[in-house]
């Protein structure tokens, strides 16, 4: 009967898991439910864990290692499982305020379809540690942010603005309104990523694995850069593509 209802509550709930992610979440001043633990996990940052929930006044369970097991949605809990309110996303109008604030041009991305969570995740983390003031995914045929997603950027989820927009193409016409410039990853196109200015008020567009940027996104871009390849393979993982065409544009606008 209590499995069922653990089942029943999270539909309405979301978990964070490992260590360095409840750390994180911690620190962010989210709310959290509740801290699980397995029991005798008492060493390392286990120690820091139960520590910081102590100060903020969480909720923490000891439970044994088989139900910590049957709870993850990871292989890698870690010994720790943070029950947390569903995801907030926020507004466009949210990442543009957190450029204004911040007194830097709007540096933003995104998402056109990236279903892979492992791939989303590995993107959050790299905007974060890059500077980005946020991320738009869209509702449909995409990856949300879970638990996963929340495990692979180790952290970042609670640092980064990610807007969960209705359409893709009128989250481009809204952000060109606001004279943001909308760059397109696309290998159709002459000019590398390292040719292109992105300085200034930018979006970058990262395409789905395997089939890229929708062709009515592709069109609403303004212009379009590709990544050079030597290989035989013809393609990149989507977080890798967004990494190396990001860390270009950190290094222009640091010039």
């Amino acid at each position: 009967m209590e499995k069922k209802n653990y089942k029943q509550e999270k539909q309405y709930q979301d978990q964070v898991e490992g260590r360095n992610a409840v750390i994180e979440l911690l620190e962010s001043g989210r709310d959290i439910n509740k801290i699980f633990v397995s029991n005798g996990e008492k060493n390392g940052s286990i120690n820091k864990i139960l520590a910081m929930a102590k100060e903020r006044r969480v909720i923490v369970t000891e439970v044994n290692r088989k139900k910590l097991e049957e709870m993850a949605t990871s292989d890698n809990h870690q010994g720790v499982i943070a029950i947390v309110p569903p995801y907030e996303y926020c507004d466009i109008d949210d990442i543009l305020d957190s450029a204004k604030d911040r007194k830097e041009d709007p540096f933003i991305l995104i998402l056109d379809g990236i279903e892979d969570p492992h791939n989303l995740g590995a993107i959050i983390r790299t905007a974060e540690t890059a500077g980005v003031h946020g991320i738009i995914i869209p509702k449909r045929r995409a990856a949300c942010v879970n638990s996963t997603v929340t495990k692979v950027a180790a952290g970042a989820v609670e640092h980064m603005n990610i807007a969960r927009v209705n359409n893709i193409n009128e989250a481009i016409r809204y952000l060109k309104e606001k004279d943001v410039w909308i760059c397109g990853t696309d290998m159709d196109t002459n000019t590398y990523y390292y040719d292109q200015d992105l300085t200034g008020s930018i979006a970058i567009v990262i395409g789905s694995e395997g089939f890229g940027m929708g062709k009515l996104v592709k069109d609403n871009c303004d212009f379009l850069v590709k990544i050079p390849m030597k290989g035989k393979i013809t393609s990149l993982n989507a977080s890798v593509s967004a990494g190396i065409v990001v860390y270009e544009a950190v290094r222009q606008r640091s010039i």
